[in-house]
Order: structure tokens, then sequence, then C-alpha cells
């Protein structure tokens, strides 16, 4: 699959290698970090054991995609991203077109995958039917055949840049066809006839709505959850999968059954239904004084509010301040979108007058899904699938950088509590 964007990873690969190469040379003695024993105990937190080029957080500022700020990225596209996740610069007209050409193609699924997903049982989850597609389509892989082949791995990013391709590109109509299967009797839409936008296309497959601000949350969604650096459950889940030279549809498989996990990409469900809750409680938006006794009730009771902190960042989320924006920018008129603003305007100054929360701000996951649901996508269980074709990006960019600098396999040391103690 030679196009303009693999002849600028052949450059970008020698680079790194020799980035590489140099950094393990001259100070691979240097301590980066000492590990403690709460720590391991508490999930490996904080400790910095990962390379991850495409994307960094930061506590004061949040996301940043090849350093560049997310809310500087908000009118991108999602091959735009691809493009700066694996490149390190936006494409320019030419470049961007030369992408669209190379996804277009694939987000027709083959018919044998959409027939692994009708077999599915009719209470399948979404999450699980994703990942069962995902794997049914592993047969494509560009990657295992060049393995299989003899391919060195000097050369193995270059079988991994045809994978990335066609699974980004492919999940648009895989999450399409699981929509559609699961919720809508099996219908399948096909992508409009000579349609190389992804977002749109991916707009029109999911069948629910034609209005162009529909297709534009679409385009914002996939931009602003395709990465988010290296230590969180699905990506470090690819990083590992891949690290054994698993081809990037076992890969990714794997990293959706991790972001299926209540603890990672369920949680804009689970916002969304405290807010339905809310509402349903109160017939309809509470005051702003209802609002504060509830809120209040709740954090005394020893519950949290859904949306409200985050592992690493300690300001509101940039992506949350994009969705909040695409909502007053388009003049949402929908209570669940309303109660957002209205918790956003009020539950900060709760929390930091009880000050308990590390981090009193909002996260992307207190708006995503009320927007979903205002523009008809009422079905919960498949906000985390919308998550996993955006996330996909983020982590077939990850594995294609990793396989360019050829990296090991990752094989960290593991402890007994008996040696632990022994250290202690």
């Amino acid at each position: 699959m030679i196009s303009i964007l693999h002849d600028k990873l052949q450059k970008t690969a020698e680079a790194l290698r020799a980035a590489r190469t140099s950094l393990v040379k001259e100070h691979g003695e240097t301590v980066l970090s000492s590990v403690t024993i709460e720590q391991v105990f508490g999930g490996m937190r904080g400790v910095p054991a990962l390379v991850c080029d495409t994307s960094s957080v930061s506590a004061d500022e949040g996301l940043r995609i090849r350093n560049i700020p997310i809310l500087e990225l908000t009118d991108a596209t999602p091959e735009e991203i691809f493009w700066l996740l694996v490149s390190g610069e936006r494409p320019n007209a030419e470049e961007l077109a030369a992408l669209k050409d190379l996804f277009a193609p694939h987000y027709q699924i083959p018919s044998y995958v959409v027939d692994t997903l009708k077999a599915m049982p009719k209470d399948a989850h979404p999450m699980a039917m994703l990942s069962a597609g995902l794997m049914a389509m592993e047969r494509e892989s560009a990657f295992r055949k060049a393995y299989d082949a003899g391919a060195g791995k000097d050369e193995l990013w270059k079988a991994m840049f045809e994978d990335s391709v066609r699974l980004i590109a492919s999940m648009a109509g895989l999450a399409a066809a699981v929509y559609r299967v699961r919720f809508h009797g099996g219908s399948v839409i096909d992508a409009p006839a000579g349609e190389k936008d992804m977002s749109n296309a991916f707009a029109h497959m999911l069948g629910i709505s034609n209005d162009p601000a529909w297709k534009d949350l679409v385009r914002l969604y996939l931009v602003l959850h395709s990465d988010h650096e290296g230590g969180n459950v699905s990506a470090m889940t690819s990083y590992v999968v891949s690290s054994a030279l698993s081809d990037a549809y076992y890969s990714v498989s794997a990293a959706m059954c991790g972001l299926a996990g209540p603890l990672h990409g369920l949680a804009n469900q689970e916002c969304l239904r405290f807010i339905i809750d809310l509402e349903k409680q109160f017939g309809g938006v509470p005051t702003e004084e209802q609002l504060r006794e509830y809120a209040w009730n709740r954090l005394n009771s020893g519950q949290v509010i859904p949306g409200y902190g985050h592992a690493v960042l300690r300001v509101t989320d940039p992506r949350f301040t994009a969705f909040y924006d695409f909502a007053e920018k388009h003049n949402i008129n929908d209570d669940n979108v309303k109660l957002v603003q209205m918790i956003y305007n009020i539950v900060p100054g709760i929390l930091k007058e009880q000050g308990k929360a590390k981090n009193p701000w909002p996260n992307v996951d207190a708006a995503s899904g009320s927007l979903l649901y205002a523009y008809g996508m009422t079905e919960f269980d498949f906000y985390t699938v919308m998550f996993g074709v955006s996330r996909a990006m983020g982590l077939c960019a990850q594995m294609l950088v990793n396989r360019m600098m050829m990296s090991p396999i990752v094989r960290p040391k593991s402890l007994t509590i008996a040696e632990m103690q022994s250290k202690a």
C-alpha cells in the first residue's frame, strides 16, 4: 500500500530508530523514577514505563495531540487526526485527499463480517459484537501475511500501516453494522456512493439523522476521543498485545475488551444515566436551588457526581469544553443538555466547598453521551462502540510508531507479596 503517507513514514521510521538507539546507548542507565509498593498495588499509577509519542496529557492542560492542544484541533477531520498522530504534522490538501482515497474503499465491510454479527445472540452486547467483528476480519491482516512470509522486523511497520488504514476505515462500517443489527433488526445501511469523508460515511450508515449538525457531532466525537496517551487501559492493552507481534486486528480487539470495562469506556453512559434519573426525579430540569440541594445530599451520602473528577486532570477537560461549545453553537434545545450545562455551572463550586475531590471539574464523559442522546442515539450500550471507533485511530497510530521503532516485547517484572515485604 504505497502512498504519500507511507513514503513520509519511511523517513520517520529511520529517525525514530536512530533516536531510540541513541537514547538507549547513551542514556540507558538514566533513572526516570523510583517505584513504591503503593504504586505496585495501585495499578502502576504514575509509573513512567511506556513510550507514547502520539499524544500526552498534563494535569493543568489536558490532551495534546503531537503537542497541539486538542482545542486547536476541533475543526479537524478524523483523517487529519490520524495523519497527525502518525507523522507529527497536519496534512496539506493533497495529502488529506490521498489518505481519504485510501480509507474510502474500506467503509463497506465484508459480507461475512455482517453475517458474523447477525449470527450472535440477539441480546449480545454491542462491544462484544464489535470485538467479534474485528476478530472475524483478522483474516484480512497484511501484517500476519507479511510475518508468515518472512518479513524482517524492520519491514513489518509497512504491513502494520496497511492494517491500520483498513482497520480504522472499517471501524465505521463495522460499528454502524453493529448498531443496525443489534438495535434495528439487521437492516444494514451501505456507505454512500462516492463518499470519501469517514465521519460523513459513518453518520450516514448509522441511519440516525440527516441533520448536518449530527454529521458534525460525529466528526467532533471521533476527533476528541482519538487518543489519550499510552497508559490508559485500552491503549496499554493494544501496546502489550501488539508487542508480541500480534497484528492490529488482534490488538485492537483486545483493546476494545478493555474499553468495555465500567472503569474505562462505559463512563459516558453512566453520566447520561445519572442525568436522566435526575430529570425523572424532578419531572424535568430542576431549579438551581434544587440541584444544589440534590448535589449536597448525594455527596453527603458518600456518592460521587458522575463525570466530575479525572485520574490525571486538575482542570476542566478541554474535550468537555469542546462539546459544551458545540451545544451552545448549535443551540441544542434538549433537557439533558441543559442539565449538563447547569451542573457545570453549579457542581464544581460545591465540590470545592466540600473539599474532598482532587479535581472538581468535569471530564469528557460529562457531556458526550447527552449530545448523542439529543440527536436520537438513545441506546446507551452503543456509546462505548462510538468511543471505540475513535480510539482505534490512536491505538493503530501507537502500534505503528512502535513497529517503526522496532520496540521489543513488553515484559515487566512481577513480585510476590513476600518479596515486597522483604524490601519494606
